[in-house]
């Protein structure tokens, strides 16, 4: 890569030091190369040229070759300023009439008025470019681009780059911007080194970087443009791939693992004493998992399975296997409800296997915690639940073996690294990391590409599958009365309002008078309504939510706290107030807190009265599958990667700036495979053709923190 793209943006002609800051804090642009990487949105075909008499306010862009008829100037109060009293600081509204031979428009300017007005002469004629729209009935163009009419070229796609405020009134325009663009490929091209080796240009058809490049900022035709996008976009996925798999490669080789051959006695029984057979994707998993802890390599496996489809017995039976070789496992949640919920469910399977587990979360009191730090130590605690109270220095291992992370998006790089300096004689433990927010394969591959992934994709038997439905306020009566039959069956039900922020106030309001109105209509003491929310105080939150749990109360009126992990078998109905104001993912994840029983269970999205196409398009898809990963895939569709449930925080190995992982998935699996490929025939890229490719991967953007390999 040329050093000339390291240059700082603030030498670039035409940039200097004040535009230099603008693009930095704007556009995140600091260098020569961050601008070239900065590619149009979109590009407007400026090769057509049209009569006024064809314009109409539906088009996007238009151009017209137009005669000034006649200028005026307006001041802010609406008055006609006329030419014997020209006060530029008074005028705030420019009015030019152009005209073709087949009819006249208005343009007007509210900015630049003296600048504009000197050159917009009657009787010249100019190129008028801009957004056509009607007012007061008749068609004319705000603040259009104007030039000399010989400036309309045949064939000229020009971009559009994104822009701010701030940055158009500091003076860098879409024109400023392309010119700026010129300017970086004149000083880059000559020296441009290629990333990618002659040998996989030639073998996956790819055009060299300096065209693409050019071509991307200026292109001669839509083809030319075509070929330029698939190679950046190829580009950046293939060494993204290369990167993540050279890692994982390495580690797979190199990482020594703690050696777990056999499967031991307290597996068999765990196994044997089940009162349901494993569905056969659990077997797959388990399987997977068995041979990576006898391989004698570290594990690094990534367990994703929808909302109740047997993650936990997975995490179960693999801490048995830890433990049958001698080793602890131990097992952290996100939260203290997640905790208990998993400490309970374990419990009762571990009961015919004498395998001892303890429960460490942050309000575990003192005396209790002095027991378990001892148990850890001395191993008689097989198994440990709990939160990111494993991770305090106080907590030492006789030999941890298996680390089972539940949602791991919850929990920084750094936490989760104090629990891998935790394993049996300073080696790392096994890694399995388990998310029950179905991840798109094309997204799981980028942000979990160097992990090995399995997936449960089937539903334990017995499963009844949860009734979708979503109705209006017309249907909130009947809504409640079916509440009400429901309760007299014996079941319980949660009522969900949406918190998108915690400090929102009309939100808390929703929910105060949601809980008003379900106490009015489900009032003492027929019936019983616990409240949980954000601002509560954690013994206030564990005092409802346990309430609920243990069936004291038959309703549950709450926030998307209870989003992950709660567990009411007895729970049949799940009503979404403003379901239109939830994400796919959370529509998916508050749906799977029902159907966990014996009964059919029901989930109502009670809609407001005005809903946008998009937010009818979710709440139609939420009532016709139950599919979280189909599910999963429409919401990348629809809100783009980086607003998905966890990936924000988890952050993508690089960030994009052409490619994206939601239109970009088949580009995604064949720059993964080629990148195997690549590494099959030369792991560490050491063979003289591959020099540019380990060159590219030592930059900064593709090193991530070693953190016994997961982050």
């Amino acid at each position: 890569m040329s050093k000339a793209m390291d240059t700082d943006v603030q030498y670039l002609p035409g940039v200097g030091p004040k535009r230099a800051a603008l693009l930095r804090s704007e556009l995140e642009v600091a260098t020569v190369g961050d601008l070239l990487h900065l590619y149009p949105f979109r590009y407007i075909d400026r090769s057509t040229v049209q009569k006024i008499a064809d314009i109409h306010p539906d088009q996007a862009y238009i151009q017209v070759v137009g005669t000034v008829l006649k200028v005026r100037l307006f001041a802010k109060n609406g008055a006609e300023i006329t030419s014997e009293q020209v006060r530029y600081n008074l005028a705030n509204r420019l009015s030019v009439i152009i005209g073709d031979d087949t009819g006249e428009m208005e343009v007007v300017f509210f900015k630049g008025v003296k600048w504009m007005h000197a050159r917009l002469v009657p009787g010249k004629t100019f190129l008028f470019f801009g957004k056509p729209q009607t007012f007061n009935g008749r068609i004319n163009m705000v603040h259009p681009e104007f030039d000399a009419p010989e400036s309309a070229q045949a064939g000229v796609l020009t971009g559009i780059y994104p822009s701010t405020e701030k940055l158009k009134t500091g003076g860098i325009t879409g024109k400023v911007m392309l010119r700026l663009m010129s300017a970086a490929l004149e000083l880059v091209l000559p020296t441009l080194e290629d990333p990618l080796p002659d040998y996989i240009l030639q073998e996956k058809g790819l055009v060299p970087l300096s065209f693409a490049l050019r071509q991307i900022h200026f292109p001669a035709d839509q083809n030319a443009l075509a070929k330029a996008t698939y190679r950046l976009k190829f580009e950046e996925l293939f060494l993204l791939q290369l990167s993540l798999l050279k890692q994982k490669y390495v580690r797979s080789r190199s990482a020594v693992g703690l050696p777990m051959p056999r499967v031991g006695e307290a597996f068999n029984r765990c196994y044997e004493s089940l009162p349901y057979d494993l569905t056969g994707a659990q077997k797959r998993v388990i399987r997977e998992i068995r041979e990576d802890l006898r391989s004698g390599h570290q594990m690094n496996r990534l367990l994703q399975g929808d909302v109740g489809s047997g993650k936990t017995m997975v995490a179960v039976l693999s801490s048995l296997i830890a433990v049958g070789n001698g080793y602890q496992a131990c097992l952290m949640a996100p939260t203290e409800v997640l905790a208990h919920q998993h400490f309970n469910n374990i419990s009762k399977y571990l009961a015919p296997t004498g395998v001892k587990a303890a429960l460490l979360t942050g309000s575990t009191g003192t005396a209790a915690r002095r027991e378990i730090h001892a148990g850890l130590e001395d191993g008689s605690i097989g198994l440990i639940v709990g939160t990111h109270a494993l991770i305090e220095d106080t907590v030492v291992f006789k030999s941890l073996g298996l680390a089972i992370v539940d949602e791991q998006h919850r929990f920084g790089v750094d936490q989760r690294a104090r629990l891998w300096a935790k394993g049996a004689g300073g080696i790392p433990p096994h890694v399995l990391v388990m998310t029950a927010t179905p991840i798109p394969r094309t997204l799981a591959m980028t942000l979990y590409g160097d992990l090995d992934v399995s997936v449960i994709d089937e539903m334990p038997p017995g499963r009844k599958p949860v009734q979708t439905l979503c109705v209006g306020e017309n249907k909130r009566i009947a809504m409640y009365n079916f509440i009400r039959d429901e309760i007299a069956k014996g079941r319980q039900a949660f009522i969900v309002y949406p918190l998108i922020f915690e400090s929102e106030k009309v939100d808390y309001k929703n929910l105060e008078l949601g809980y008003e109105e379900v106490i009015k209509q489900f009032p003492e003491p027929q019936y019983h309504v616990a409240i949980v929310h954000g601002q509560q105080s954690a013994e206030e939150k564990a005092f409802h939510m346990g309430a609920f749990v243990a069936g004291r109360a038959n309703i549950l009126v709450s926030t998307t706290v209870i989003e992950v992990g709660v567990d009411v078998p007895n729970a049949s109905v799940m009503v979404i107030e403003s379901a239109e104001r939830f994400g796919l993912s959370q529509l998916h994840q508050l749906r799977g807190r029902v159907g966990r029983g014996a009964e059919r269970s029901f989930c109502i999205l009670m809609k407001g009265y005005k809903v946008s196409k998009e937010s009818q398009k979710r709440l139609d898809l939420m009532c016709a599958t139950e599919n979280g990963f189909e599910i999963a895939e429409e919401d990348m569709k629809m809100r783009g990667p980086g607003d998905l449930e966890g990936t924000q925080q988890s952050g993508l190995p690089i960030s994009l700036n052409i490619a994206s992982l939601a239109r970009d998935g088949l580009i995604l699996s064949d720059a993964r495979l080629y990148a195997e490929h690549v590494l099959e025939q030369d792991p560490a890229l050491e063979k003289p053709g591959n020099t540019s490719l380990a060159a590219e991967l030592r930059k900064d953007k593709y090193v991530r923190k070693d953190y016994s390999q997961i982050s």
